[in-house]
């Protein structure tokens, strides 16, 4: 058994970036059409707009809330959750995706670096740790994306 958590680390990384049982960002927006990012099929929630925006901002306040001492925990869940259907303009979904990626590619750093202590609590949070961080923000992003492929499979019947 190994006596460091190189292995753990390399794995949660894995798990961040998505593929093996989970699509990868890229691969599940690649080609999403433009006229489907308002779109909402009938019953559905929520539009792939407020989808992908929902993931950009939960991503980015759990890496705050992992990093900032002085974190403030947005209103639950009006804050979360954008209000209009479609994108503002035409750029925001690309800056959207782009955004998640960087906040992904800042988490993958913050759990691959040895001095990141794993298990400790977060001085400034109830109890969580930083595992518990990235388990959740690898596992929110993909359910989520989850739902957004499964939106453009029905909007594109």
């Amino acid at each position: 058994m190994p006596t460091d958590d190189h292995t753990l680390r390399t794995q949660l990384v894995e798990f961040l970036r998505g593929g093996s049982a989970h699509i990868e960002m890229r691969e599940a927006l690649k080609d999403f059409p433009p006229e489907l990012y308002g779109a909402k099929p009938e019953g559905a929630p929520h539009s792939a707009w407020q989808l992908l925006e929902h993931i950009r901002f939960t991503l980015h306040d759990l890496h705050e809330f992992c990093t900032n001492p002085k974190y403030v925990a947005p209103d639950w869940p009006k804050d979360y959750w954008p209000k209009d259907d479609a994108p503002p303009s035409k750029d925001a979904w690309k800056t959207c995706a782009k955004e998640i990626q960087e906040d992904l590619a800042e988490f993958e750093k913050l759990t691959g670096d040895p001095a990141s202590n794993l298990y400790a609590p977060i001085p400034w949070g109830d109890g969580q740790n930083l595992l518990r961080e990235i388990l959740l923000a690898g596992d929110h992003t993909s359910y989520h994306l989850g739902q957004l492929v499964m939106l453009r499979k029905q909007l594109e019947k």
